[in-house]
């Protein structure tokens, strides 16, 4: 367990995904709000080392904010850009 223990993993959160085009991102400076395909109560992905490994569900407290898992992920809804 030892070896398990220094293992680094990389975790990060997708809120949601946008498609524009590259002439309208490279015009957007400081400030600049990009639209996401998602709401504001839908379960949001957790990826580890860029693999979908979990879905969850977005935790505001005071000035915090976390991330509370509910369930595994599915891949190929994740690869397909579906919720």
């Amino acid at each position: 367990m030892g070896q398990v223990d220094s293992v680094m993993v990389e975790i990060s959160v997708v809120l949601g995904r946008s498609n524009l085009p590259m002439q309208q991102l490279l015009r957007m400076g400081r400030g600049a709000v990009i639209p996401l395909d998602a709401n504001e109560h839908e379960p949001v992905w957790i990826l580890a080392n860029n693999h979908p490994v979990a879905r969850g569900e977005i935790q505001i407290s005071d000035d915090k904010i976390a991330i509370s898992v509910i369930g595994p992920a599915d891949v190929y809804d994740f690869m397909a850009g579906g919720c």
